[in-house]
């Protein structure tokens, strides 16, 4: 994972802090990039993570943003996004954040209830302008993934259900700041199998022909994102299969004459190019299990606490060659500030550095100042 040099220049720095494979990151975006070909547009997915410096590499790529905050319309902008590549999804977005996405001329808004039709319209009006959007749809098709990250399903909160379709077009004809050019889709995160993926374009044929049969045909399909990493063995996939997973749209989505489609990837993107390094505060034997407690916890990286998530944890430093388990856990006052349990370690002590793996999409960008903890820093590597 890390060379030996490497490895010193992570001894050098405070813990905790994250650590960004540059070099990793743009051939991720150049692998992206063959496989999708030239005939799709990608938004990254900003929720993944913000940092400027891996914005700075994505936007060079080429790729646009997908934005579900006014802040991160706001940091795509700052960080040079052409306002004409900027989406803005969200179920909940607030009033002066859509008047910020207009001020801007952003190039659409995924809109996912009917009452968010009729406020944009109204801000739109007051700006004299028209609204570019598109309608979320929610396809209700599982993603078979954590219940927390499913989005597509008829319960979850997200999106517009068919059975609202032709209310949705009478509305439509009566809203003069809103243009409607596409039908949006994303059924949730972190997918490894691609039959969803299969799924959702039988789904979207048949939305799709649908609003054909009732006038109205729309220039963007947005199929979302949703394509997961390999948590458990990142060495061994450190770039996802993007050809297996665009092929299966090349060869189930049924497009109709000029119509594009987009795509809002994110942590396929950036989830191998970053890693969480934490230091061993302390050993502590207990009756069945031993702990290594780190100077990183759930404020740096919350999934595993979230969501049970499973990230690899590497000992980078001990040249002990006595295989323990131990319970990774943080210094936050929380039963549930465990990275891992039972994780099979060389013997580890007080000093050592640790590695959490797949850090880059989801660890920056939800971390917290719970505890008054400060930021992690930050360490770029080429």
């Amino acid at each position: 994972m890390f060379s030996n040099k490497q490895i010193e220049r992570i001894k050098k720095k405070q813990t905790p802090f994250f650590v960004y494979d540059l070099n990793l990151l743009q051939n991720t975006l150049t692998a992206l990039k063959q496989h999708a070909g030239n005939d799709v547009k990608i938004h990254y997915a900003l929720k993944a993570n913000s940092n400027l410096k891996l914005l700075d590499c994505i936007k060079k790529a080429g790729l646009g943003a997908d934005c579900v905050s006014g802040n991160e319309v706001k940091q795509s902008i700052k960080c040079g996004f052409l306002p004409n590549d900027i989406v803005f999804a969200g179920v909940g977005k607030i009033d002066h954040e859509i008047n910020y996405a207009l001020e801007q001329n952003i190039c659409c808004f995924n809109v996912e209830s009917i009452s968010e039709l009729f406020v944009i319209n109204q801000l739109a009006a007051k700006q004299h302008k028209k609204a570019a959007i598109a309608l979320r749809v929610n396809p209700n098709i599982d993603a078979y993934t954590h219940k927390y990250i499913t989005t597509g399903l008829q319960e979850n909160k997200f999106g517009i259900n068919p059975y609202e379709f032709e209310e949705v077009i009478q509305i439509l004809k009566t809203l003069s700041h809103v243009e409607l050019i596409g039908l949006h889709f994303h059924i949730g995160s972190q997918i490894t199998s691609l039959v969803p993926f299969e799924k959702l374009c039988t789904r979207v044929n048949e939305i799709n022909q649908w609003f054909i049969e009732h006038g109205i045909y729309v220039e963007s399909i947005n199929l979302g994102g949703g394509l997961g990493i390999n948590y458990h063995e990142p060495d061994s996939e450190v770039i996802v299969d993007f050809k297996s997973y665009f092929d299966v749209f090349r060869n189930f989505l049924k497009l109709q004459p000029n119509q594009k489609i987009h795509f809002e990837l994110g942590r396929s993107i950036v989830g191998q190019c970053g890693t969480l390094i934490a230091s061993v505060l302390h050993v502590k034997k207990g009756i069945n299990t031993n702990f290594a407690i780190l100077d990183a916890g759930m404020t740096e990286l919350i999934r595993p606490a979230l969501y049970e998530a499973y990230h690899k944890i590497e000992n980078i430093t001990s040249e002990n060659s006595t295989l323990l388990k131990y319970d990774i856990v943080g210094p936050i006052c929380e039963s549930s500030d465990c990275f891992g349990k039972a994780v099979l370690l060389p013997e580890t002590k007080r000093g050592d550095i640790i590695a959490i793996r797949s850090a880059g999409a989801y660890g920056e960008a939800m971390s917290l100042n719970y505890n008054l903890r400060k930021p992690a820093g930050k360490l770029y590597l080429k």
